[in-house]
């Protein structure tokens, strides 16, 4: 253990010092409180917190949702009380009540910050690595609106991404993908500090971690400076924040050496304060150690809140300046600043789907992959700020918009991704780009391969993001590729994700339609699932008409009486092997209706009377039709 020291490098002021101090003995308090939680990383890493917040980044505490504000991602969610400490000293929405009641059901302040619910939290964090890719997205939406949108002495988008990240971080495999796609792009606008404390939950990183972390990011083409044992000094701190700023060609690390625990005289960079409340007695020492009253819970000296709000003054000033030289820039340039209120919005443009094609039988059996591609590229120019791609699979996912070129870093104004094959960090950047705003994002990958993309999935589900998912080669009809690319369980499991909306077309008059329900869909995630095979493209004049898609499910084909005796539902591929069932049950004297089912979530959605139009009554019918079902 390294013996606490109140020695401090560089200029170090008493109003520095003191906020410093709150953060931390904020965040002692409010874990010891909810005996659970997580003191140790925002104690040492409270001068860095500080240094930002005050000194570097733009933002408006009354005003969270500013558009050009930098953001701020907390990847290392577990410390969470540092963020909200700096959240509600900045002058946030969010009481010193809160803060008491830290890690309590109902609060504004859970173990692990959460998007939506608590201003100024930019993203949900806590699985590990998620905060990274997504802060990821989020500079890859900066750099693409300010090559859209930016004009000479107009930098109307203009700002920076910061993560503050951990060991744990850069252990998970999610890191590779996301750093390996930042430096390849060049985005220069992204910032990571790396708490390198050397401790996690289990004892120190050299139980399972021992890489040079400032040589793998080099690799990966990222401006690292390694600042060592300075997690107390804040100048060399603020020279290395302005550094990174002034890299325009690369992203950029600073890894700095850190104590878990900073002041602890018995906790300092151990496993404990990692992961559990200090105790009383040490919390005492601890304070005593900083110069704090060690019985005051919860003190915040009215001194830090002056220095500290001044943010809130800051910030309107920095916004009310965005906003005159946006006025401006209408005035210079109507088109892109109606386009860029538009994009900011998320509005559609009138009549966007005019020239989405309806397809009939003249155009032959079509997998509805290739229906997708069609549609996509019929609207795609009317939503110009939809973008996305594919991971490493766009010729066989049919998920390039064709009008425009290649997203990279001499061409950040063009909307196709090139993900590499890379899903993870693919469907996590979607997020931080809906995040971020100004860009409906999709990813593109085959149906099985969402398996290495999960938890960002389930994490954009969570947070309710409108990001679209385009899975295909959804069944075991996908060629000779055989079980390792045949995907079984993962319908049900997607299904069974909260706010995802699964739509699964039938075919290619359907599929139109999923995109149509996909772009509408703005209260969550969505995931079209595709065919890789051909299906029948059905006569709509015999048959149900396909817009009953945008319901969920509809009445393909009518039983021929009065009352059907059975109802056959399905979804994609399988549909076809309904209405052929339909005919073989008529020959049979057992009359079925056929519904086609795309998406259980938008039917769940429908009132009663919409779905009781689907479900008819069924006519149990004679013992005989009951006899030829059983043996059917």
């Amino acid at each position: 253990m390294t013996t606490p020291t109140a020695s401090f490098g560089g200029e170090y002021t008493s109003i520095d010092q003191l906020s410093i101090n709150t953060i931390r003995t904020l965040a002692m308090d409010a874990v010891q409180q909810a005996d659970s939680g997580h003191p140790g990383t925002p104690m040492a890493l409270a001068p860095a917190g500080y240094v930002l917040w005050t000194r570097f980044l733009r933002h408006h505490p009354c005003n969270p949702m500013w558009f050009n504000r930098d953001r701020f991602v907390l990847s290392a969610g577990h410390a969470s009380m540092l963020l909200y400490a700096l959240l509600h000293l900045s002058g946030y929405d969010l009481s010193l009540e809160e803060i008491r009641h830290f890690r309590q059901w109902g609060s504004k302040t859970p173990g692990h910050p959460e998007y939506g619910l608590t201003p100024g939290v930019e993203t949900t964090t806590g699985p590990l690595g998620q905060g990274l890719m997504n802060a990821v997205g989020m500079a890859m939406a900066e750099a693409h609106l300010a090559a859209r949108f930016n004009r000479p002495g107009y930098e109307i988008i203009n700002h920076q991404t910061y993560v503050f990240c951990s060991d744990g971080d850069l252990m998970e495999g999610a890191s590779h993908e996301a750093a390996s796609l930042a430096g390849h792009l060049a985005l220069g606008k992204l910032i990571v500090l790396y708490d390198d404390n050397h401790i996690t939950i289990e004892g120190s990183t050299a139980l399972a971690f021992s890489d040079d972390v400032a040589r793998r990011f080099d690799a990966y083409h990222w401006h690292v400076q390694n600042l060592g044992e300075a997690a107390n000094d804040l100048d060399t701190l603020e020279n290395a924040f302005r550094n990174a700023q002034q890299e325009s060609n690369q992203p950029s690390l600073i890894i700095v050496r850190s104590h878990i625990a900073y002041g602890a005289p018995h906790a300092q960079d151990t496993a404990k304060a990692h992961g559990a409340p200090l105790g009383e007695a040490e919390i005492r020492a601890t304070k005593a150690f900083y110069g704090w009253p060690p019985d005051a819970g919860f003190l915040v000296p009215d001194p830090v809140l002056v220095h500290m709000r001044q943010a809130q003054e800051r910030g309107a000033d920095l916004e009310s300046a965005w906003n005159r030289k946006f006025e401006a820039y209408q005035k210079d340039y109507p088109q892109e600043g109606a386009h860029l209120i538009a994009a900011m919005a998320g509005e559609l443009p009138e009549g966007w789907d005019e020239n989405i094609p309806h397809f009939t039988p003249e155009d032959g059996p079509m997998a509805t992959r290739v229906a997708s591609e069609k549609t996509l590229n019929a609207f795609a120019d009317k939503v110009p700020w939809l973008m996305g791609g594919s991971g490493d699979l766009a010729p066989s996912t049919n998920t390039r918009i064709a009008s425009s070129g290649d997203f990279e870093k001499d061409g950040y104004k063009n909307r196709n991704v090139h993900w590499g094959v890379r899903e993870h960090v693919m469907c996590a950047a979607c997020s931080g780009m809906a995040l971020h705003g100004g860009i409906r994002p999709y990813g593109a990958s085959f149906l099985i391969f969402t398996d290495y993309a999960r938890p960002a999935i389930r994490l954009a589900a969570m947070m309710r993001l409108p990001v679209i998912y385009v899975m295909t080669h959804d069944s075991i009809g996908l060629g000779e590729d055989g079980p390792t690319h045949q995907p079984i369980e993962h319908l049900a499991s997607f299904r069974a994700m909260p706010n995802l909306c699964v739509i699964r077309p039938a075919d290619a008059n359907e599929a139109a339609y999923a995109w149509r329900a996909a772009i509408i869909r703005r209260d969550g995630p969505t995931m079209l699932v595709l065919t890789r095979q051909s299906l029948p493209v059905w006569d709509r004049s015999l048959l149900g008409e396909a817009r009953g898609a945008m319901q969920g499910a509809y009445v393909l084909s009518r039983e021929r009486g009065g009352r059907p005796h059975i109802l056959l539902l399905a979804s994609g591929s399988e549909v076809q092997l309904a209405l052929q069932a339909q005919a073989k049950l008529y020959e049979r004297g057992i009359d079925a209706r056929v519904v086609s089912m795309p998406s259980w979530e938008m039917f769940r959605a429908q009132v009663d009377s919409a779905r009781q139009l689907i479900a008819a009554r069924i006519d149990p019918g004679s013992n005989a039709r009951a006899n030829a079902l059983r043996e059917w």
